[in-house]
């Protein structure tokens, strides 16, 4: 575990440990249920340079709720999303849930943004029993044995060894990485550095960008300098947007690849061009393509609200929400916290329509190893 993260662990603990008993009391409520709502919390980058990701989040889960709350809702109850923005800072994300249980603000929580604000409020959850549906990160750091938490994509080392296959059936030997100076950069470049060494190979160049993208340009300097024949991008947010456009006119032929959290929605479009060839994972089916059942039910709820922008984040927050909804659904009229716990462990071989989610097992709770790798278009779109 690295050292930041382990501090971060530790002094949410300690506060907890350490707060007035009205407080922890607060914390055993089953707060978040009323008569006739279900209160469901988030906390997410809605600024920042992840804004993109939580934007998308609240699209998508406000999507599945509106399309669940329509035909009724959860044995009478309709579900309200109670989203607060927290700009991808961890210490606001564990503030902003330490306030929803103090307050009552939440029966659940639902995909809080990124791989360092997730490592900062397991904690929290676990001291609490809130029930944690699909945090918004693949890394292993935050995949623990911990029985409140239910994840729902595919994990970023699994990612990284798709994207590394790949780049091996074409013959590239000479591989980067650009990682992001923060834990989810950090632990991403560890994942791609031991899929390299699985087949014989080290890194031809490792570079770190800071999470503000200070220092892009000296970083993409370096790249430039070595030109390794691709580039693994551990990089997430506008980082990755203004990487990738300045590396485009220094390096024009070095191949990139990337995985789920690589770029936002927005980012995507933002690169225009620039974006043409890279290679990302996707976590989710593509959502401009309604090929299957999961992804003509996201865009009608999307269309409801006006929404014609059909995005990879906001279906896997539809998805999410709709597992969660699962669960609720399964925890019957009198929930309890511990029956929605003991719901979603048991969801088994759930189909949502060409995409599969299944928590056999115990602790973690993985419901998805859906894996699939495509190249991006000019305009942002995937090509296949």
């Amino acid at each position: 575990m690295h050292r930041r993260q382990f501090v971060t662990l530790a002094r949410n603990t300690a506060v907890l440990a350490a707060a007035p008993a009205v407080l922890r009391h607060a914390f055993a409520q089953e707060g978040g249920l009323a008569g006739k709502t279900i209160s469901i919390g988030c906390s997410g980058a809605l600024s920042g340079p992840l804004a993109g990701f939580g934007q998308d989040v609240k699209i998508g889960a406000e999507a599945a709720m509106a399309q669940i709350n329509a035909r009724g809702g959860i044995h009478g109850r309709q579900l309200q999303l109670n989203m607060v923005d927290d700009g991808y800072v961890a210490q606001r994300t564990a503030d902003n849930v330490r306030a929803m249980l103090s307050q009552g603000g939440a029966f659940a929580l639902l995909s809080c943004v990124g791989t360092p604000n997730n490592a900062a409020i397991l904690p929290l959850v676990e001291e609490s029993g809130l029930p944690y549906v699909a945090p918004l990160t693949g890394a292993a750091s935050v995949r623990k044995s911990v029985r409140n938490v239910f994840h729902v994509r595919a994990g970023y080392a699994d990612e990284v060894q798709r994207l590394v296959q790949r780049l091996a059936e074409m013959g590239l030997k000479s591989v980067g990485i650009v990682a992001m100076d923060n834990p989810y950069g950090r632990e991403l470049a560890e994942d791609a550095t031991r899929a390299l060494a699985a087949r014989g190979l080290k890194p031809a160049l490792m570079v770190t960008v800071a999470t503000d993208g200070s220092n892009v340009a000296a970083a993409v300097a370096k790249a430039a300098e070595t030109r390794p024949a691709a580039l693994i991008l551990a990089t997430a947010g506008s980082v990755s947007v203004a990487f990738v456009g300045q590396l485009r006119k220094a390096a024009p032929g070095v191949l990139l690849a990337g995985v789920s959290a690589t770029f936002t929605s927005d980012g995507l479009k933002q690169l225009g061009e620039a974006g043409s060839g890279i290679a990302l994972t996707m976590v989710m089916p593509d959502p401009q393509r309604a090929r299957n059942q999961l992804v003509r039910d996201y865009q009608t709820a999307l269309r409801a609200r006006g929404v014609q922008d059909f995005t990879l984040g906001s279906l896997e927050a539809y998805v999410n929400l709709r597992v969660l909804a699962e669960g609720l659904e399964r925890a019957g009229s009198d929930p309890t916290r511990s029956k929605l716990r003991n719901a979603l462990a048991g969801i088994r071989n759930l189909d949502m329509g060409g995409f599969v989610v299944d928590y056999a097992g115990s602790a973690p709770y993985v419901g998805s190893r859906y894996i699939d790798l495509a190249v991006l278009g000019g305009s942002g779109r995937f090509l296949g």
